[in-house]
């Protein structure tokens, strides 16, 4: 038996989604008002803001008990919860406002109930730079908060704009992480409508867009400590890397990039959803593993049901690689101090 399985890990699921039921009472109350209605099909809450679309949500989404339930049989210790679409960003910014503290309070409610099992990454209505500084100020040192949620697109807004710079600094100031994920992707309403292709190809797409512009836009080399975490592997930025390096060294558009710019890999974190073990161990070889970080996508179809695993069972990994995999490097970038006896 290896390492790992000789001194277990303390695991940190690093993607995990999670809907209170305040925030989507907040939202069925007064959403309607500005195009994001809530709906209850018998199965479980439905949310549908245009073409952003969550649920039915089962119970695990929004019951804790539940939830910890199903952690304890993956064996993950500990869960950042995280909003995911709609998050806030079509809604004014008094009502943006009010549903991430809505949602912010009850990520702290969560880690005050379960404080040794999770943490949260609060949500900030960043389209509206005064409020979510606000909000930001009041949440940055909450029990419990160890992040920040972001889309990969702020409505139309791509992640360079300049109106986002001072939060980003307000954030790099408060020493949390960016955590992204895919909210309004490319395509959804046209050529990746069919097929789920929306969330199969949209998703990664959407993220190494979000990544390049991050590059390209100047913000990774504005705000140097500013930790950056990208969703499903990075999706197709590990895989474009070249292409990008390439159109960096011969496009005008480029000429004011400096250098190689594959160093700004190791600028980011990624998590282990990839559904592939050889696209985890090539993106584990890029960039290092101690850029890598668990994650589950709990509790989507499109998720993992055994995160642990994923990791576990890749034998080309070294014992060392897999404990900062599965726990180590998000409990150095989450600030967590692992309890004894933790699981």
């Amino acid at each position: 038996m290896d390492a790992v399985h000789r001194r277990p890990v303390p695991a940190i699921d690093t993607h995990a989604h999670y809907f209170p039921e305040k925030y989507i009472e907040v939202l069925a109350r007064e959403g309607c008002t500005c195009g994001a209605c809530v709906r209850d099909d018998g199965r479980g809450p439905i949310i549908d803001v245009g073409p952003l679309h969550a649920g039915p949500l089962a119970r695990r989404f929004i019951d804790l008990e539940l939830r910890i339930a199903d952690m304890d049989k993956q064996g993950v210790a500990v869960q950042a919860l995280s909003l995911t679409q709609p998050m806030v960003y079509f809604a004014p910014p008094a009502f943006a406002r009010q549903l991430s503290a809505a949602f912010n309070d009850e990520l702290v409610a969560a880690h005050e109930r379960f404080p040794d099992r999770l943490v949260g990454l609060a949500m900030l209505p960043v389209h509206c730079r005064d409020e979510a500084l606000a909000e930001l100020e009041r949440v940055r040192k909450a029990p419990g908060i160890k992040g920040v949620y972001m889309g990969t697109t702020i409505g139309d807004m791509p992640l360079d704009d300049e109106s986002l710079f001072p939060i980003y600094e307000a954030i790099a100031d408060a020493g949390l992480p960016v955590f992204l994920h895919p909210l309004k992707v490319i395509g959804m309403e046209d050529r990746l409508s069919k097929y789920f292709l929306s969330n199969l190809l949209g998703n990664p797409f959407d993220t190494a867009v979000a990544a390049a512009h991050l590059i390209f836009g100047g913000v990774m080399d504005r705000f140097p400590r500013l930790d950056v975490v990208l969703p499903h592997g990075g999706g197709a930025l590990p895989f474009l890397i070249g292409r990008l390096r390439h159109g960096s060294e011969r496009r005008p558009e480029l000429a004011h990039m400096d250098g190689d710019i594959t160093r700004y890999l190791k600028r980011f974190y990624y998590d282990t959803i990839t559904h592939s073990d050889r696209a985890l161990g090539y993106l584990v070889d890029l960039v290092g593993a101690d850029r890598v970080m668990l994650g589950s996508d709990y509790c989507f179809d499109m998720g993992y049901e055994q995160p642990v695993e994923v990791v576990s069972d890749m034998h080309a990994m070294s014992p060392e690689q897999q404990r900062a995999i599965i726990g180590d490097n998000a409990a150095a970038l989450l600030q967590i101090e692992m309890m004894p006896g933790t699981l």
